[in-house]
Protein backbone atom coordinates (compact mmCIF):
# COMPACT_ATOMS: atom_id res chain seq x y z
CA UNK A 1 0.00 0.00 0.00
CA UNK A 2 2.26 3.36 -1.02
CA UNK A 3 -0.16 6.01 1.05
CA UNK A 4 -2.26 6.14 3.60
CA UNK A 5 -6.08 6.47 3.57
CA UNK A 6 -9.04 5.94 5.11
CA UNK A 7 -8.87 6.95 8.94
CA UNK A 8 -10.94 5.00 11.19
CA UNK A 9 -10.71 7.33 13.98
CA UNK A 10 -12.06 10.34 11.54
CA UNK A 11 -14.22 8.52 8.77
CA UNK A 12 -17.24 7.32 9.35
CA UNK A 13 -17.55 3.72 9.30
CA UNK A 14 -19.25 1.90 12.32
CA UNK A 15 -23.10 1.18 12.21
CA UNK A 16 -25.39 2.20 14.99
CA UNK A 17 -28.83 2.87 15.74
CA UNK A 18 -30.56 5.79 17.33
CA UNK A 19 -33.28 6.17 19.77
CA UNK A 20 -36.00 6.40 16.71
CA UNK A 21 -34.26 3.11 14.92
CA UNK A 22 -32.49 5.41 12.48
CA UNK A 23 -28.76 4.27 11.61
CA UNK A 24 -25.94 6.09 10.98
CA UNK A 25 -22.39 5.34 10.08
CA UNK A 26 -19.83 6.91 12.92
CA UNK A 27 -16.35 6.84 13.44
CA UNK A 28 -14.27 5.52 16.42
CA UNK A 29 -13.93 8.61 18.21
CA UNK A 30 -17.42 9.86 17.92
CA UNK A 31 -18.81 6.42 18.70
CA UNK A 32 -16.89 7.05 21.86
CA UNK A 33 -17.94 10.82 22.30
CA UNK A 34 -21.37 9.94 21.36
CA UNK A 35 -21.62 6.42 23.16
CA UNK A 36 -24.95 7.70 25.00
CA UNK A 37 -27.08 8.93 22.09
CA UNK A 38 -26.82 5.85 20.66
CA UNK A 39 -29.23 2.78 21.11
CA UNK A 40 -27.08 0.14 19.55
CA UNK A 41 -24.62 -1.20 17.66
CA UNK A 42 -26.24 -2.38 14.35
CA UNK A 43 -23.91 -3.61 11.29
CA UNK A 44 -25.06 -5.99 8.54
CA UNK A 45 -24.79 -9.08 11.37
CA UNK A 46 -25.00 -9.76 14.74
CA UNK A 47 -21.84 -11.49 14.84
CA UNK A 48 -20.33 -8.42 13.16
CA UNK A 49 -21.32 -5.85 16.13
CA UNK A 50 -19.65 -8.82 18.15
CA UNK A 51 -16.96 -8.21 16.06
CA UNK A 52 -17.08 -4.18 16.59
CA UNK A 53 -17.99 -4.35 20.24
CA UNK A 54 -14.55 -6.09 20.98
CA UNK A 55 -12.47 -3.78 19.60
CA UNK A 56 -14.32 -1.32 21.10
CA UNK A 57 -13.83 -2.88 24.69
CA UNK A 58 -9.95 -3.45 23.58
CA UNK A 59 -9.83 0.18 23.64
CA UNK A 60 -11.16 1.01 26.73
CA UNK A 61 -9.36 -1.83 28.43
CA UNK A 62 -5.94 -0.70 27.25
CA UNK A 63 -6.95 3.25 28.28
CA UNK A 64 -8.56 2.42 31.49
CA UNK A 65 -6.28 -0.44 32.43
CA UNK A 66 -3.89 2.68 32.77
CA UNK A 67 -5.71 6.25 33.81
CA UNK A 68 -8.21 6.76 35.53
CA UNK A 69 -11.16 8.56 34.81
CA UNK A 70 -9.65 11.93 36.04
CA UNK A 71 -6.39 10.86 33.45
CA UNK A 72 -3.94 10.48 35.60
CA UNK A 73 -1.30 7.77 34.65
CA UNK A 74 -2.71 4.54 37.16
CA UNK A 75 -1.87 1.07 35.54
CA UNK A 76 -4.61 -1.15 37.75
CA UNK A 77 -2.25 -4.05 36.84
CA UNK A 78 1.00 -2.13 38.72
CA UNK A 79 1.96 -4.38 41.71
CA UNK A 80 1.03 -2.46 44.63
CA UNK A 81 -0.76 0.43 43.00
CA UNK A 82 -4.10 -1.37 42.43
CA UNK A 83 -6.59 -4.05 43.60
CA UNK A 84 -9.48 -5.67 42.62
CA UNK A 85 -11.37 -3.75 45.20
CA UNK A 86 -10.13 0.17 43.33
CA UNK A 87 -10.45 -1.51 39.41
CA UNK A 88 -13.98 -1.98 41.12
CA UNK A 89 -14.08 1.94 42.03
CA UNK A 90 -12.35 3.25 38.95
CA UNK A 91 -15.27 0.97 36.65
CA UNK A 92 -17.80 2.64 39.34
CA UNK A 93 -16.47 6.15 38.61
CA UNK A 94 -17.15 5.73 34.63
CA UNK A 95 -20.42 4.30 35.09
CA UNK A 96 -21.75 7.06 37.34
CA UNK A 97 -20.38 9.36 34.87
CA UNK A 98 -22.82 8.45 32.37
CA UNK A 99 -20.45 9.24 29.33
CA UNK A 100 -16.76 8.40 28.62
CA UNK A 101 -13.99 11.04 29.62
CA UNK A 102 -13.19 11.65 26.53
CA UNK A 103 -9.89 13.63 26.92
CA UNK A 104 -8.07 10.20 27.87
CA UNK A 105 -9.30 8.02 25.08
CA UNK A 106 -8.45 10.52 22.26
CA UNK A 107 -4.97 11.43 23.74
CA UNK A 108 -4.49 7.48 23.88
CA UNK A 109 -6.12 6.95 19.92
CA UNK A 110 -4.14 9.72 18.41
CA UNK A 111 -0.53 8.70 19.92
CA UNK A 112 -1.26 5.23 17.93
CA UNK A 113 -3.26 7.16 14.97
CA UNK A 114 -0.87 5.64 12.48
CA UNK A 115 -2.07 2.05 13.29
CA UNK A 116 -5.68 2.78 12.57
CA UNK A 117 -5.51 3.56 9.05
CA UNK A 118 -7.24 1.18 6.70
CA UNK A 119 -5.02 1.74 4.14
CA UNK A 120 -1.13 2.62 4.97
CA UNK A 121 2.17 1.63 3.08
CA UNK A 122 3.29 -0.12 6.67
CA UNK A 123 0.97 -0.95 9.32
CA UNK A 124 -2.36 -1.13 7.10
CA UNK A 125 -5.40 -1.55 10.06
CA UNK A 126 -5.88 -5.62 11.14
CA UNK A 127 -4.02 -6.78 7.98
CA UNK A 128 -0.46 -7.11 6.35
CA UNK A 129 1.57 -4.55 4.79
CA UNK A 130 2.17 -6.13 1.00
CA UNK A 131 5.49 -3.80 0.45
CA UNK A 132 6.88 -5.53 3.77
CA UNK A 133 6.19 -8.87 2.54
CA UNK A 134 8.13 -8.30 -1.21
CA UNK A 135 10.86 -6.57 0.94
CA UNK A 136 11.10 -10.11 2.67
CA UNK A 137 13.26 -12.67 0.13
CA UNK A 138 11.36 -15.74 2.16
CA UNK A 139 8.11 -13.82 2.26
CA UNK A 140 7.98 -13.71 -1.64
CA UNK A 141 7.64 -17.49 -1.69
CA UNK A 142 4.52 -17.64 0.25
CA UNK A 143 1.10 -16.92 -1.97
CA UNK A 144 -1.89 -15.80 -0.66
CA UNK A 145 -5.32 -16.90 -1.97
CA UNK A 146 -7.22 -14.36 -4.07
CA UNK A 147 -10.74 -14.03 -2.88
CA UNK A 148 -13.55 -12.08 -4.42
CA UNK A 149 -14.82 -9.74 -2.35
CA UNK A 150 -18.07 -11.53 -2.20
CA UNK A 151 -16.62 -14.19 -0.02
CA UNK A 152 -15.57 -11.08 2.48
CA UNK A 153 -19.12 -9.89 2.95
CA UNK A 154 -20.62 -11.97 5.52
CA UNK A 155 -24.62 -11.48 4.39
CA UNK A 156 -23.82 -13.00 1.06
CA UNK A 157 -21.36 -15.52 1.67
CA UNK A 158 -21.19 -18.32 -0.39
CA UNK A 159 -18.62 -21.14 -2.12
CA UNK A 160 -17.85 -20.97 -5.82
CA UNK A 161 -19.85 -23.79 -6.29
CA UNK A 162 -23.42 -21.82 -5.60
CA UNK A 163 -25.22 -19.62 -8.10
CA UNK A 164 -25.97 -15.97 -6.06
CA UNK A 165 -29.43 -15.25 -4.91
CA UNK A 166 -31.00 -12.78 -4.14
CA UNK A 167 -27.92 -10.08 -4.35
CA UNK A 168 -28.44 -6.99 -5.15
CA UNK A 169 -24.59 -6.41 -5.69
CA UNK A 170 -22.69 -7.06 -8.88
CA UNK A 171 -19.26 -9.11 -8.69
CA UNK A 172 -17.15 -5.89 -9.67
CA UNK A 173 -19.18 -3.45 -7.74
CA UNK A 174 -16.93 -3.79 -4.53
CA UNK A 175 -17.90 -2.17 -1.33
CA UNK A 176 -17.16 1.05 0.25
CA UNK A 177 -13.98 1.82 2.68
CA UNK A 178 -16.58 2.02 5.29
CA UNK A 179 -18.27 -1.28 5.13
CA UNK A 180 -14.96 -3.12 4.03
CA UNK A 181 -14.11 -2.12 7.62
CA UNK A 182 -16.62 -3.52 8.87
CA UNK A 183 -16.44 -7.02 7.16
CA UNK A 184 -12.19 -7.03 7.88
CA UNK A 185 -13.34 -6.95 11.68
CA UNK A 186 -15.69 -9.76 10.98
CA UNK A 187 -13.75 -12.12 8.91
CA UNK A 188 -11.19 -11.14 11.68
CA UNK A 189 -13.18 -12.90 14.05
CA UNK A 190 -15.51 -15.61 12.48
CA UNK A 191 -13.30 -16.82 9.12
CA UNK A 192 -13.91 -20.70 7.99
CA UNK A 193 -11.14 -22.89 7.79
CA UNK A 194 -9.15 -23.51 4.62
CA UNK A 195 -10.20 -26.91 3.08
CA UNK A 196 -9.25 -28.43 0.05
CA UNK A 197 -5.34 -28.98 -1.66
CA UNK A 198 -3.20 -25.79 -0.66
CA UNK A 199 -1.77 -24.38 -3.63
CA UNK A 200 1.74 -24.31 -4.05
CA UNK A 201 3.59 -21.82 -1.96
CA UNK A 202 0.56 -21.13 0.77
CA UNK A 203 -0.14 -21.88 4.11
CA UNK A 204 -3.44 -24.46 4.94
CA UNK A 205 -4.72 -25.81 8.00
CA UNK A 206 -4.84 -22.76 10.26
CA UNK A 207 -8.50 -23.73 11.54
CA UNK A 208 -11.82 -21.32 12.27
CA UNK A 209 -10.89 -17.78 13.63
CA UNK A 210 -11.43 -17.17 17.24
CA UNK A 211 -14.86 -16.75 17.61
CA UNK A 212 -16.20 -19.22 15.57
CA UNK A 213 -15.36 -21.83 18.47
CA UNK A 214 -16.97 -19.46 20.71
CA UNK A 215 -21.23 -19.90 22.37
CA UNK A 216 -21.06 -15.96 22.54
CA UNK A 217 -22.70 -14.50 25.52
CA UNK A 218 -22.39 -10.61 26.32
CA UNK A 219 -24.45 -7.77 28.35
CA UNK A 220 -26.56 -5.14 26.31
CA UNK A 221 -27.40 -1.92 28.20
CA UNK A 222 -29.91 0.70 27.33
CA UNK A 223 -27.24 2.66 24.82
CA UNK A 224 -23.88 1.40 24.03
CA UNK A 225 -22.36 3.74 26.74
CA UNK A 226 -24.12 1.12 29.34
CA UNK A 227 -23.21 -2.03 26.86
CA UNK A 228 -19.36 -0.90 26.69
CA UNK A 229 -19.45 -0.46 30.25
CA UNK A 230 -21.51 -4.34 31.30
CA UNK A 231 -19.07 -6.03 29.00
CA UNK A 232 -15.46 -3.93 30.34
CA UNK A 233 -14.23 -6.84 32.74
CA UNK A 234 -11.28 -4.74 34.14
CA UNK A 235 -10.95 -7.28 36.73
CA UNK A 236 -12.18 -10.60 38.30
CA UNK A 237 -12.92 -11.29 42.26
CA UNK A 238 -9.06 -12.90 42.24
CA UNK A 239 -7.31 -10.00 41.27
CA UNK A 240 -6.76 -7.62 38.03
CA UNK A 241 -5.30 -8.77 34.55
CA UNK A 242 -1.70 -8.60 33.71
CA UNK A 243 -1.17 -5.66 31.83
CA UNK A 244 -2.56 -4.64 28.16
CA UNK A 245 -0.72 -5.40 25.03
CA UNK A 246 -3.17 -4.65 22.49
CA UNK A 247 -2.21 -5.54 18.51
CA UNK A 248 -2.00 -1.90 17.27
CA UNK A 249 0.71 -1.72 20.35
CA UNK A 250 3.17 -4.28 19.14
CA UNK A 251 5.69 -3.97 16.91
CA UNK A 252 5.46 -7.04 15.22
CA UNK A 253 6.97 -7.35 11.59
CA UNK A 254 4.69 -9.52 9.19
CA UNK A 255 8.04 -11.86 8.01
CA UNK A 256 8.09 -15.54 6.76
CA UNK A 257 7.95 -16.92 10.36
CA UNK A 258 4.90 -15.00 11.16
CA UNK A 259 3.10 -15.79 8.67
CA UNK A 260 3.65 -19.50 9.39
CA UNK A 261 2.86 -19.12 12.92
CA UNK A 262 -0.40 -20.68 13.15
CA UNK A 263 -0.25 -21.43 16.46
CA UNK A 264 0.81 -19.13 18.72
CA UNK A 265 0.96 -18.69 22.17
CA UNK A 266 -2.27 -17.67 24.58
CA UNK A 267 -2.50 -13.98 24.83
CA UNK A 268 -2.37 -12.86 28.83
CA UNK A 269 -4.54 -10.26 28.82
CA UNK A 270 -7.88 -9.45 27.47
CA UNK A 271 -6.95 -6.31 25.62
CA UNK A 272 -4.48 -8.59 23.94
CA UNK A 273 -7.05 -11.16 23.20
CA UNK A 274 -9.94 -8.92 22.17
CA UNK A 275 -7.81 -6.95 19.52
CA UNK A 276 -5.68 -10.44 18.20
CA UNK A 277 -5.63 -10.77 14.47
CA UNK A 278 -6.52 -13.99 13.41
CA UNK A 279 -6.00 -13.72 9.91
CA UNK A 280 -3.26 -12.64 8.10
CA UNK A 281 -4.66 -10.58 5.25
CA UNK A 282 -4.87 -7.47 3.06
CA UNK A 283 -7.53 -5.84 1.20
CA UNK A 284 -7.00 -4.46 -2.37
CA UNK A 285 -8.42 -1.22 -2.91
CA UNK A 286 -9.81 0.49 -6.13
CA UNK A 287 -8.42 4.07 -5.66
CA UNK A 288 -10.46 6.06 -8.08
CA UNK A 289 -13.73 4.67 -7.19
CA UNK A 290 -12.71 4.47 -3.67
CA UNK A 291 -14.28 0.50 -3.12
CA UNK A 292 -12.24 -2.30 -1.99
CA UNK A 293 -12.49 -5.37 -4.48
CA UNK A 294 -10.85 -8.20 -3.32
CA UNK A 295 -9.00 -9.86 -0.38
CA UNK A 296 -5.58 -11.38 0.10
CA UNK A 297 -5.54 -14.35 2.66
CA UNK A 298 -2.39 -15.40 3.40
CA UNK A 299 -2.82 -17.29 7.05
CA UNK A 300 -4.37 -17.49 10.09
CA UNK A 301 -4.03 -17.62 13.65
CA UNK A 302 -5.56 -20.58 15.98
CA UNK A 303 -6.10 -20.37 19.94
CA UNK A 304 -5.90 -23.70 21.96
CA UNK A 305 -9.35 -23.36 23.48
CA UNK A 306 -8.94 -25.92 26.50
CA UNK A 307 -9.19 -23.83 30.03
CA UNK A 308 -9.36 -20.68 27.87
CA UNK A 309 -11.09 -19.06 30.79
CA UNK A 310 -9.53 -15.46 30.25
CA UNK A 311 -12.38 -15.28 27.45
CA UNK A 312 -15.27 -13.60 29.22
CA UNK A 313 -17.79 -13.95 26.60
CA UNK A 314 -18.50 -17.57 26.17
CA UNK A 315 -20.16 -20.50 27.96
CA UNK A 316 -18.11 -23.29 28.84
CA UNK A 317 -18.80 -27.14 28.83
CA UNK A 318 -16.27 -30.28 30.22
CA UNK A 319 -14.52 -32.38 27.74
CA UNK A 320 -15.04 -35.90 28.36
CA UNK A 321 -11.65 -37.30 26.98
CA UNK A 322 -9.74 -35.07 29.53
CA UNK A 323 -12.47 -33.15 31.86
CA UNK A 324 -10.76 -29.79 30.28
CA UNK A 325 -13.03 -27.32 29.98
CA UNK A 326 -14.11 -25.52 26.39
CA UNK A 327 -16.20 -23.03 25.35
CA UNK A 328 -19.20 -24.66 24.49
CA UNK A 329 -21.22 -23.54 21.06
CA UNK A 330 -24.41 -22.55 20.63
CA UNK A 331 -27.11 -24.53 18.75
CA UNK A 332 -28.89 -22.73 16.47
CA UNK A 333 -31.90 -24.13 17.00
CA UNK A 334 -31.79 -23.91 20.71
CA UNK A 335 -33.41 -21.50 22.51
CA UNK A 336 -31.20 -19.14 24.86
CA UNK A 337 -33.24 -20.17 28.15
CA UNK A 338 -32.94 -23.64 27.34
CA UNK A 339 -28.92 -23.12 27.89
CA UNK A 340 -30.10 -20.97 31.61
CA UNK A 341 -28.03 -23.84 33.83
CA UNK A 342 -24.66 -22.94 31.58
CA UNK A 343 -25.22 -19.42 31.94
CA UNK A 344 -26.40 -18.66 35.59
CA UNK A 345 -25.77 -21.73 37.74
CA UNK A 346 -22.97 -21.10 39.92
CA UNK A 347 -22.84 -24.33 41.58
CA UNK A 348 -19.40 -25.77 42.07
CA UNK A 349 -20.50 -29.48 40.23
CA UNK A 350 -21.90 -27.23 36.87
CA UNK A 351 -19.34 -25.66 34.17
CA UNK A 352 -18.38 -22.12 35.26
CA UNK A 353 -20.57 -19.10 34.27
CA UNK A 354 -19.33 -16.95 31.23
CA UNK A 355 -16.87 -14.56 32.73
CA UNK A 356 -18.92 -11.16 32.01
CA UNK A 357 -22.04 -13.06 33.85
CA UNK A 358 -19.47 -13.78 36.72
CA UNK A 359 -18.52 -9.65 36.60
CA UNK A 360 -21.97 -8.39 36.58
CA UNK A 361 -22.87 -10.74 39.87
CA UNK A 362 -19.75 -8.96 41.39
CA UNK A 363 -21.13 -5.65 40.52
CA UNK A 364 -24.44 -6.36 41.92
CA UNK A 365 -23.17 -7.80 45.38
CA UNK A 366 -20.78 -4.95 45.86
CA UNK A 367 -23.84 -2.51 45.31
CA UNK A 368 -22.01 -0.78 42.42
CA UNK A 369 -24.81 -1.70 40.02
CA UNK A 370 -28.18 -0.93 40.77
CA UNK A 371 -30.43 -1.21 37.53
CA UNK A 372 -33.43 -3.56 37.43
CA UNK A 373 -33.10 -5.51 34.46
CA UNK A 374 -30.16 -7.14 32.17
CA UNK A 375 -30.36 -8.32 28.84
CA UNK A 376 -27.93 -11.43 28.00
CA UNK A 377 -27.28 -11.84 24.19
CA UNK A 378 -26.09 -14.73 22.23
CA UNK A 379 -24.80 -14.94 19.17
CA UNK A 380 -23.05 -17.64 17.08
CA UNK A 381 -22.25 -19.01 13.55
CA UNK A 382 -23.82 -22.43 12.13
CA UNK A 383 -20.74 -24.07 10.24
CA UNK A 384 -21.00 -26.96 7.70
CA UNK A 385 -19.21 -30.28 8.88
CA UNK A 386 -15.73 -29.35 7.40
CA UNK A 387 -16.04 -25.77 9.24
CA UNK A 388 -15.53 -24.35 5.77
CA UNK A 389 -18.68 -22.60 5.03
CA UNK A 390 -21.18 -20.23 7.19
CA UNK A 391 -24.33 -21.84 7.04
CA UNK A 392 -26.49 -19.42 9.06
CA UNK A 393 -25.66 -16.78 11.53
CA UNK A 394 -28.12 -16.56 14.53
CA UNK A 395 -28.62 -14.15 17.89
CA UNK A 396 -31.01 -14.59 20.94
CA UNK A 397 -31.20 -12.58 23.67
CA UNK A 398 -32.83 -12.80 27.23
CA UNK A 399 -33.98 -10.04 29.93
CA UNK A 400 -33.32 -10.98 33.85
CA UNK A 401 -33.35 -9.89 37.12
CA UNK A 402 -30.23 -8.64 38.12
CA UNK A 403 -30.90 -10.48 41.92
CA UNK A 404 -30.57 -13.59 39.50
CA UNK A 405 -27.03 -12.77 39.18
CA UNK A 406 -26.22 -12.99 43.20
CA UNK A 407 -26.25 -15.17 46.04
CA UNK A 408 -30.00 -13.85 46.58
CA UNK A 409 -31.10 -15.36 43.34
CA UNK A 410 -28.75 -18.55 43.68
CA UNK A 411 -32.04 -21.04 44.87
CA UNK A 412 -33.79 -19.29 42.34
CA UNK A 413 -31.63 -20.18 39.44
CA UNK A 414 -31.37 -23.83 41.12
CA UNK A 415 -35.42 -23.95 40.71
CA UNK A 416 -35.40 -22.35 37.27
CA UNK A 417 -33.04 -24.95 36.04
CA UNK A 418 -35.40 -27.32 37.33
CA UNK A 419 -38.58 -25.93 35.38
CA UNK A 420 -36.80 -25.79 31.95
CA UNK A 421 -35.83 -29.78 33.35
CA UNK A 422 -39.40 -30.28 33.70
CA UNK A 423 -40.84 -28.50 30.88
CA UNK A 424 -38.24 -30.86 28.65
CA UNK A 425 -39.82 -33.55 29.61
CA UNK A 426 -43.25 -32.42 29.06
CA UNK A 427 -41.60 -31.42 25.79
CA UNK A 428 -40.88 -34.96 25.51
CA UNK A 429 -43.84 -36.51 25.78
CA UNK A 430 -45.24 -34.70 22.60
CA UNK A 431 -42.65 -36.18 20.46
CA UNK A 432 -43.32 -39.70 21.86
CA UNK A 433 -47.10 -39.18 21.17
CA UNK A 434 -46.14 -37.72 17.71
CA UNK A 435 -44.39 -41.02 16.88
CA UNK A 436 -47.00 -43.07 18.40
CA UNK A 437 -49.77 -41.60 15.94
CA UNK A 438 -47.49 -41.86 13.24
CA UNK A 439 -47.07 -45.45 13.97
CA UNK A 440 -50.78 -45.80 14.19
CA UNK A 441 -51.37 -44.49 10.93
CA UNK A 442 -49.01 -46.92 9.60
CA UNK A 443 -45.63 -45.29 9.05
CA UNK A 444 -42.84 -47.24 10.16
CA UNK A 445 -39.70 -46.41 8.41
CA UNK A 446 -36.91 -45.40 11.16
CA UNK A 447 -36.35 -41.99 9.92
CA UNK A 448 -39.55 -41.02 9.15
CA UNK A 449 -40.79 -41.62 12.74
CA UNK A 450 -37.66 -39.78 14.15
CA UNK A 451 -38.25 -36.41 11.97
CA UNK A 452 -42.17 -36.48 12.35
CA UNK A 453 -41.05 -36.90 16.30
CA UNK A 454 -38.48 -33.99 16.33
CA UNK A 455 -40.80 -32.14 14.40
CA UNK A 456 -42.89 -32.00 17.19
CA UNK A 457 -40.80 -31.19 20.06
CA UNK A 458 -39.01 -28.09 17.64
CA UNK A 459 -43.16 -26.93 17.35
CA UNK A 460 -43.77 -27.55 21.32
CA UNK A 461 -40.82 -25.53 21.93
CA UNK A 462 -41.64 -22.91 19.79
CA UNK A 463 -45.07 -22.25 21.25
CA UNK A 464 -43.16 -22.62 24.84
CA UNK A 465 -41.00 -19.94 23.95
CA UNK A 466 -42.46 -16.57 24.23
CA UNK A 467 -44.87 -17.78 27.75
CA UNK A 468 -41.55 -19.23 29.23
CA UNK A 469 -39.46 -15.70 28.48
CA UNK A 470 -42.37 -13.46 29.85
CA UNK A 471 -42.38 -15.40 33.17
CA UNK A 472 -39.10 -15.34 33.46
CA UNK A 473 -38.88 -11.14 32.89
CA UNK A 474 -41.36 -11.05 35.70
CA UNK A 475 -39.32 -13.07 37.77
CA UNK A 476 -38.35 -11.02 40.87
CA UNK A 477 -36.31 -12.95 43.95
CA UNK A 478 -36.85 -9.83 46.42
CA UNK A 479 -40.18 -10.26 46.29
CA UNK A 480 -42.13 -12.94 45.21
CA UNK A 481 -42.98 -16.42 45.94
CA UNK A 482 -40.57 -19.56 44.36
CA UNK A 483 -43.06 -21.84 44.70
CA UNK A 484 -45.98 -20.07 43.66
CA UNK A 485 -44.14 -18.50 40.69
CA UNK A 486 -42.92 -21.98 39.22
CA UNK A 487 -46.37 -23.37 40.07
CA UNK A 488 -47.95 -21.05 37.79
CA UNK A 489 -45.36 -21.72 35.03
CA UNK A 490 -45.55 -25.41 35.18
CA UNK A 491 -49.81 -25.33 35.10
CA UNK A 492 -49.44 -22.81 31.80
CA UNK A 493 -46.69 -25.19 30.53
CA UNK A 494 -49.13 -28.09 30.87
CA UNK A 495 -51.70 -26.06 29.24
CA UNK A 496 -49.99 -25.79 26.21
CA UNK A 497 -48.37 -28.91 25.68
CA UNK A 498 -51.85 -30.93 25.94
CA UNK A 499 -53.35 -28.41 23.44
CA UNK A 500 -50.76 -29.09 21.19
CA UNK A 501 -51.32 -32.68 22.23
CA UNK A 502 -54.98 -32.55 21.39
CA UNK A 503 -54.26 -30.69 18.27
CA UNK A 504 -51.51 -33.59 17.07
CA UNK A 505 -54.60 -36.26 17.80
CA UNK A 506 -57.05 -34.48 15.77
CA UNK A 507 -55.06 -34.06 12.71
CA UNK A 508 -53.88 -37.75 12.85
CA UNK A 509 -56.57 -38.95 10.70
CA UNK A 510 -59.20 -41.86 10.66
CA UNK A 511 -56.13 -44.11 10.25
CA UNK A 512 -54.65 -44.00 13.50
CA UNK A 513 -57.95 -43.97 15.32
CA UNK A 514 -58.20 -47.43 13.53
CA UNK A 515 -54.78 -48.04 14.34
CA UNK A 516 -52.85 -51.10 13.75
CA UNK A 517 -51.05 -54.29 15.58
CA UNK A 518 -47.82 -54.86 14.95
CA UNK A 519 -45.02 -57.53 16.70
CA UNK A 520 -42.40 -56.31 18.81
CA UNK A 521 -38.83 -58.08 18.89
CA UNK A 522 -39.87 -60.19 22.05
CA UNK A 523 -42.77 -61.61 19.25
CA UNK A 524 -45.81 -59.69 21.48
CA UNK A 525 -48.35 -57.81 20.08
CA UNK A 526 -48.21 -54.06 19.69
CA UNK A 527 -51.44 -52.15 19.59
CA UNK A 528 -51.28 -48.23 18.14
CA UNK A 529 -54.54 -46.01 17.83
CA UNK A 530 -54.95 -42.40 18.67
CA UNK A 531 -56.71 -43.18 21.37
CA UNK A 532 -54.19 -45.39 23.40
CA UNK A 533 -51.38 -42.99 22.43
CA UNK A 534 -53.40 -39.56 23.71
CA UNK A 535 -54.39 -41.61 27.02
CA UNK A 536 -50.60 -42.63 27.73
CA UNK A 537 -49.83 -39.08 26.80
CA UNK A 538 -52.28 -37.42 29.62
CA UNK A 539 -50.91 -39.67 31.95
CA UNK A 540 -47.39 -38.87 31.31
CA UNK A 541 -48.13 -34.72 31.52
CA UNK A 542 -50.14 -34.82 34.65
CA UNK A 543 -49.15 -32.96 37.46
CA UNK A 544 -47.98 -35.86 39.10
CA UNK A 545 -45.72 -38.16 36.28
CA UNK A 546 -44.13 -34.34 35.28
CA UNK A 547 -42.83 -33.56 38.26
Amino acid sequence: MDEKEFSLLQEPWIMVMKPDSATEEVSLLDLFRRAPEFKELAGELPTQDVAVLRLLLAILHAVFGRYDPDGNHAPISSPGEASSGEALKRWKSLWEKGAFPMGIIEDYLRHHEDRFWLFHPERPFYQVALQELVSDSQCIEIKPSEKDIRYFIGDIAESGNKARLFSGRTQNEGISYSEAARWLLYTNSFDVAPVGRPAPGSIKGYGISWLSHLGLVWAKGSNVFETLMLNLVIATENGVWNGCDASWEQNIICDAENLKDTNPVFPQNPCSLLSMQFRRMQLIRDKERKRVTKLLLWSGQALDTKNAFLEQMTLWQKRKEDEAYVPKRHIESRQIWRDFSAILSSSPTGDPRPGVVKWIAWLKDNGILQIPFIKLNTAGVALDKKNATVMHVFTDGLYLNLSLFTALGENWVNRIINEISVTEKLVNQVGWLAENLARAAGEWDKEGLKNKKNAAKEQTYFRLDTPFRRWLERINPERDSMEETCNQWREQARRIVRALGKELVAQSGPQAFVGRVVMDKKKKEQRYTAPEAYNQFLIWTSAKKAL
